[in-house]
């Protein structure tokens, strides 16, 4: 198989083995909590903090590639990722758990982003289509095969082997990115931005961790404060210190742009709604329902195929629709169906639940694919990096707030019966909860022109014929 061939599925299996490990824990977080003797809702922190890891890593991982050569990083990534996954199979407290997927998630946020970059640059032209067609297949695969398959290993064999299947997979990528990967790097780099590095760090981990960690019983509710204080006062700093360089590692300034702000800010609101779903529909229906980890697998992967069928659909719609109206009346029709997850009650057919998710992952892959697009239409070539870097780190660091905000949720609710079990309506208040966070979304979408990335939608000629027009009455001045 010719070279150009083999980089691409080297990639793409590294990145298969990321998207799968981000979803095949969410449905043995029950069965985990049990082993190592802790409450079911403490175990949100695993999930964050490999979130958070990679939100806080991948900022430089262009620029270690750049400077130490995109072989060099894209195997001692995966050697540091496949170490985490065995140091998680062999954790024995809550505190080595968390530690060890953030060492993880470190591995991941090197990974996947020098993965890409090492197709830009070593594919030709003339196949990159096909390339990167080869990225889509495991990022739509593994959270297909994730729920299930974590429940299956959690039924009947043990938790840990979700990790120790990693570790076959990592070694045969490093003898296959040593003999095939090419160690590309750049004569002229420009210094990392360490200073706000070590800021935004400290500030995304300190409100993402602080809001994980309030409601802790181990943990005092002044500690929990204190720690989203100083994430807060922390990211700041980080504010005024971008402000001040030309390339600081988070571009604050790429938000003035319309699309690209609501694409970033708008997205996060609804990734804080969608990225509650993994963590509370798994707890959901083996606390409350009583399934096994492997039935309620199967249940929840319905949402993942969802997803996947909407990819030959996305392109028609936003052409009809445009960006904006789809934006905005799906983000509500996704909201409506994590607020369905209410209604689910123990008595009710999986087949009826499974439809819901299933049409509720459709409209949320229809939501996330429009906003990827739009997010950079109007991104300048030289920034397109920085950009993917912005938007990778918030959307990351949403997904880990939707986790501790429905955690939040139902911890308040015992709290408020003063009682130490999850009831079923906990998690129905939690839905509702994270649902309607999402559609503040909306608020950000709706002010868009009615125009916004027409270039992209192929409405272009619409767009043409707004701008040899005078702008209609109330789309004067749309910034956002």
């Amino acid at each position: 198989m010719r070279t150009e061939r083999l980089v691409p599925l080297i990639v793409a299996c590294a990145l298969f083995m990321e998207q799968l490990d981000s979803t095949v824990l969410s449905t043995s977080l029950p069965a985990i909590a049990i082993d190592l003797h802790e409450d079911p809702i403490a175990l949100k922190l695993a999930l964050t903090s490999y979130l958070l890891s990679l939100a806080v890593f991948i900022p430089a991982s262009g620029w270690m590639a750049d400077r130490f050569g995109a072989r060099t990083v894209f195997r001692s990534a995966i050697v540091v990722f496949t170490l985490g996954s065995l140091l998680c199979g062999l954790a024995h407290s809550l505190p080595e758990f968390v530690a060890f997927r953030i060492l993880q998630g470190m591995g991941g946020a090197m990974m996947v982003p020098v993965g890409r970059l090492v197709i830009l640059r070593t594919v030709p032209k003339n196949d990159l289509v096909n390339a990167l067609a080869w990225l889509t297949v495991p990022a739509l695969l593994g959270p297909v095969l994730g729920p299930p398959l974590g429940g299956f290993i959690t039924t009947y064999f043990d938790w840990r082997f979700i990790f120790f299947i990693n570790i076959p997979i990592g070694v045969l990528g490093v003898l296959l990115a040593t003999r095939f990967i090419a160690d590309i790097r750049e004569e002229d780099v420009p210094p990392l931005d360490l200073s706000g590095m070590l800021l935004s760090g400290v500030g995304l981990a300190g409100l993402v961790f602080g809001a994980a960690l309030l409601g802790q019983e181990a943990v005092s509710p002044k500690i929990a404060i204190g720690v989203f204080a100083l994430g807060a006062v922390t990211m700041v700093f980080y504010v005024r210190h971008a402000r001040g360089i030309d390339r600081p590692i988070l571009d604050l300034k790429l938000l003035r742009i319309p699309t690209f702000r609501a694409g970033v800010i708008g997205a996060s609101f609804f990734r804080i709604g969608i990225g509650a779903v993994p963590f509370l529909l798994p707890l959901m229906l083996q606390l409350s329902f009583g399934l096994t980890p492997f039935a309620s697998g199967l249940v929840t992967f319905a949402s993942a195929a969802g997803a996947m069928t909407m990819k030959m659909t996305a392109g028609p719609i936003i052409r009809l629709f445009g960006f904006r109206r789809v934006l905005v009346v799906n983000a509500f029709i996704s909201c409506v169906f994590i607020a369905a997850s209410a209604l689910f009650a123990p008595g009710m057919s999986p087949v009826v639940m499974m439809v819901c998710l299933l049409a509720g992952g459709f409209f949320r892959s229809l939501q996330f694919t429009s906003t990827n697009a739009l997010s950079y239409a109007d991104v300048e070539p030289d920034a397109m990096s920085r950009a993917t870097s912005f938007a990778s780190v918030a959307q990351q660091v949403s997904i880990s707030m939707g986790v501790a905000v429905a955690a939040m949720v139902l911890e308040a609710m015992r709290a408020t019966r003063g009682d130490t079990q999850i009831l079923l309506g906990d998690f129905h208040v939690a839905f509702c909860v994270v649902a309607l966070i999402g559609i503040v979304s909306v608020f950000f979408y709706i002010r868009l022109p009615a125009d916004a990335g027409a270039e992209l939608s192929g409405r272009a000629p619409a767009r043409a014929k707004a701008a040899a027009a005078p702008a209609a009455e109330g789309e004067v001045g749309t910034t956002a």
